[in-house]
């Protein structure tokens, strides 16, 4: 995984490159400006729009650059000139002493210009943007592109929350690493294309330096599945039992069994009260009292989907969650236990939990909102009250292990608004347990799913629905098995 952090370890990093490498923080933003100067395409005029602390030494560096390719860059000062110290100023006389011009921040003239470079406040943002800054932001929003440093101004770097007014970038050179709100939601959606400029922090020190978060990549994806054996056969591949799909909502049950089937379980079994009919690759069972030997000798369940909330379902789940056996908790099951999450941490096997942010604001007794406010502490928070791995679903799916103890999360860099059709959440609960009945660890089986699940939605586009995503989940399985890369 691509380590992302927060403002505070990307601080540390930059400590410990000046501190014990002895490479000056001159030097690390002279590298910075020139890394985004690079990727300017084309323009004739450019706005550098810079603010007080570093990020505008790295705009500073940036216009001179710039002018110095023959680009008529210019820099807005957006804040009193004594407010600029350090570095920063430093690169602030360079530039004027290279014949660079500074004016004071011209609204007018940023909005009409082509390109404006956002170097206004990056990581150290602490409070909401407001009154002449706010103004300002919004003239760089009505400009032909926008380019942040860093990230756009007015996100929170360790949430993705806007504060106040927020640049929406075309694009982002980030410096050192990955951002927490450059790859999560809501941030990512402000950033544009998102590039990780090497401003010289040495390989050594971002590897010691612990992070708090990773975005998964294809790679990681290859390594986490199982190899297919040349002596595979439907046993050696596992049995899962999808307990979903009550009378009603029978569809449900219906999709989270073909997606574990799809995903390379080599049985399946769907279970529910009345009369149960599935693809013919899947086996159904009717069941009104208890679940009993059902559970015997399948090495994964999914409970959940299409599961209602009535007592027969809840004494269902009780007996998944006494068995012992690898379980995926999805949609009414979360919400049977809603209030009762201890169940889930007393449970005598291992669980994935699937809710998505309402369920998730159920379980942890808050809002919605609250929930979506910071996703990542979000997750944390559950799997620490659970003890199960959470996926906490929504756009760019986290992935937290409550099994570990720590506060590590993976954000999953695929899907997109194409999964945002009824049935697709049930589908990943069934990939995920397909994965589980193969024998994979529960936090990869997790991860690789909604990685896998994310891709399949990615490939299929507009228009397409919750029933179109089992078979682009197998074509997408087929294909990171081959090969870690996935345009393969």
């Amino acid at each position: 995984m691509r380590p992302v952090v927060t403002a505070a370890e990307m601080r540390a990093l930059d400590r410990a490159t000046i501190d014990d490498i002895g490479l000056p923080g001159l030097t690390l933003m002279e590298t910075a400006g020139r890394a985004v100067a690079r990727v300017v395409a084309a323009a004739r005029n450019v706005a550098v729009v810079c603010g007080p602390g570093n990020n505008g030494g790295d705009g500073y560096v940036v216009a001179r650059v710039l002018r110095d390719a023959g680009v008529d860059a210019v820099v807005h000062l957006a804040v009193d000139r004594t407010a600029i110290t350090g570095d920063a100023k430093t690169h602030l006389e360079i530039y004027e002493r290279a014949g660079g011009v500074v004016i004071a921040a011209d609204a007018d003239a940023i909005a009409e210009s082509e390109l404006v470079i956002d170097a206004l406040f990056g990581v150290g943002l602490a409070r909401p943007i407001e009154g002449r800054l706010a103004e300002l932001v919004a003239a760089m929003n009505r400009a032909g592109r926008r380019l942040a440093v860093d990230i756009p101004s007015g996100l929170d770097a360790d949430t993705g929350r806007v504060l106040g007014a927020c640049v929406h970038a075309d694009a982002t050179v980030t410096m050192g690493a990955l951002k927490i709100a450059l790859v999560s939601a809501p941030g990512f959606a402000q950033c544009g294309d998102v590039e990780v400029a090497d401003i010289g922090i040495p390989a050594g020190v971002l590897a010691t330096q612990a992070v708090s978060a990773g975005l998964v990549e294809a790679s990681d994806v290859h390594g986490w599945l199982r190899a297919p054996q040349a002596l595979d056969h439907k046993g050696t591949r596992g049995h899962t039992l999808v307990v979903a799909g009550m009378p009603g909502m029978r569809g449900a049950g219906r999709l989270a069994a073909i997606g574990a089937l799809r995903a390379g379980a080599g049985l399946v079994t769907l279970a529910a009260s009345g009369d149960v009919h599935a693809d013919d690759s899947v086996m159904t069972r009717s069941i009104e009292g208890a679940l009993g030997s059902l559970l015997d000798h399948k090495a994964a369940v999914v409970i959940g989907p299409g599961l209602g909330q009535s007592e027969l379902a809840a004494a269902w789940i009780g007996e998944v969650l006494a068995a012992g056996v690898p379980a995926v908790i999805d949609a009414d099951a979360l919400n049977v236990i809603a209030g009762v999450t201890d169940a889930l941490a007393k449970a005598a096997g291992p669980v994935v939990i699937t809710p998505h942010p309402g369920e998730a604001a159920r379980l942890l007794g808050i809002s919605t909102a609250e929930i979506e406010a910071d996703r990542l502490a979000a997750a944390r928070a559950l799997a620490q009250r659970t003890h199960a791995i959470v996926v906490l679903k929504g756009a760019r799916t986290i992935v937290c292990d409550g099994t570990l103890g720590d506060e590590f999360c993976s954000i999953n860099p695929t899907g997109g608004p194409e999964l945002a059709t009824g049935g697709s959440g049930d589908v990943l609960s069934g990939v995920i347990g397909g994965l589980l009945a193969q024998g994979l660890a529960l936090a990869y089986a997790a991860r690789a799913a909604v990685w896998v699940h994310g891709a399949a939605g990615d490939s299929l586009g507009a228009g397409m629905i919750s029933s179109d995503l089992p078979v682009a989940i197998a074509g997408v399985l087929r294909r990171i098995a081959v090969s870690p890369d996935p345009r393969s």
